[in-house]
């Protein structure tokens, strides 16, 4: 079968929707011309085809190349150098314009330029909520009730409440929950370097008004802390095997927190409403209690509590010293509401260092 010759311009447009019809019988007669071709070696055909297929190679390989990188194996970690920037395991900020740290005019725009360039590397599809959030930043933030107001960045139209039921991110509950011995053995081993005169190499000691709170990260804002990860492989191991762990952008987070006996954590709100915080329970004494959006909830051991940390929330521990501290392993999961395309859309707009 051979193509009839037809003018050019609009004049060939009409042309061929008359003769085709747009019907089912010009479709089939379409694929079938095609097959003809390739079967008689049409070189037009051929190198129309070669062409695609080399697009589309060269399409899967840019695409692939720019995803998110995933947790490095924990054999890399044992042999590879230690992160640039870190000190006594905690990322401090090195720029004026850190997304958590920094509250510039100029905010909302370089989100706005992130987002568009994800867009042209990928697709606008599924980012009517981030463009519409990015868009009226402003607004959102001041105009949030005092009891849930974000400090960095708030995605309109998601649910809200203090506290999330296990349900809404079962998977990942179960999977911490079955390793509670694993993480509470490492920790111990790690938590026997302690003195009265001294902070050990990778925990980071945090302002309080009264008592001690310290953490010891393995991911801190985005950033594996690799010296931190070494003493701890089986719980770094772990973290790659939670489906919903942030661990791509600046609001991801996976630590060992430890509050001391008569430690009153000062009321703040979380950066953002895409995550819940999710505090595994390793020893939990009497008179401990977490107070979200003025609703008070107790820790289990070997239990999950999930929680919006852009409500406001603070922490203590009333109990004596003979009760020993409060310790909870704490990872930040994706809100159950945020999509894939979104999740995948936040990573990029919020990588660390952009």
């Amino acid at each position: 079968m051979r193509w009839a010759l037809l003018p050019s311009g609009p004049l060939r447009t009409d042309l061929w929707l008359v003769a085709w019809g747009w019907s089912l019988d010009g479709l089939r007669d379409c694929i079938a011309a095609g097959i003809q071709s390739v079967r008689d070696c049409d070189t037009t055909a051929a190198v129309s085809v070669a062409c695609l297929l080399a697009l589309f190679v060269w399409y899967c390989y840019h695409v692939g190349r720019e995803q998110p990188r995933a947790y490095a194996s924990v054999n890399a970690l044992m042999q590879g150098p230690d992160a640039a920037g870190l000190q006594n395991g905690f990322v401090y900020c090195q720029s004026a314009e850190c997304v958590r740290c920094s509250h510039s005019e100029g905010l909302n725009q370089k989100l706005y330029h992130n987002l568009q360039e994800y867009a042209k590397r990928y697709s606008w599809s599924g980012m009517g909520r981030i463009h519409k959030g990015i868009r009226e930043q402003g607004r959102y933030l001041s105009s949030r009730p005092s009891i849930q107001k974000p400090e960095v960045f708030f995605l309109p139209d998601l649910p809200t409440a203090p506290y999330f039921s296990r349900e809404a991110q079962k998977h990942d509950v179960e999977l911490l929950e079955r390793n509670f011995q694993t993480i509470l053995c490492e920790f111990e081993t790690l938590y026997k370097a302690f003195s009265n005169c001294s902070l050990p190499q990778g925990w980071k000691m945090n302002s309080t008004p009264s008592g001690e709170w310290v953490t010891f990260h393995l991911v801190n804002q985005g950033v594996c802390v690799p010296r931190n990860c070494r003493k701890c492989p089986r719980t770094y191991r772990l973290l790659g095997s939670l489906r919903t762990c942030i661990g791509n952008n600046v609001f991801g987070n996976a630590c060992l927190s430890v509050l001391s006996p008569g430690t009153v954590i000062t009321e703040h709100y979380g950066p953002t409403n895409i995550r819940v915080r999710c505090h595994l329970g390793l020893k939990t004494p009497s008179g401990c209690e977490l107070v979200v959006g003025g609703e008070p909830q107790c820790w289990a051991e070997g239990r999950c509590l999930l929680f919006d940390d852009s409500f406001l929330h603070t922490a203590f521990h009333e109990g004596s010293a003979e009760d020993g501290p409060r310790v909870v392993f704490m990872v930040d999961l994706w809100h159950p509401h945020v999509a894939a395309a979104e999740r995948q859309a936040l990573d990029f707009i919020f990588a660390p260092g952009r």
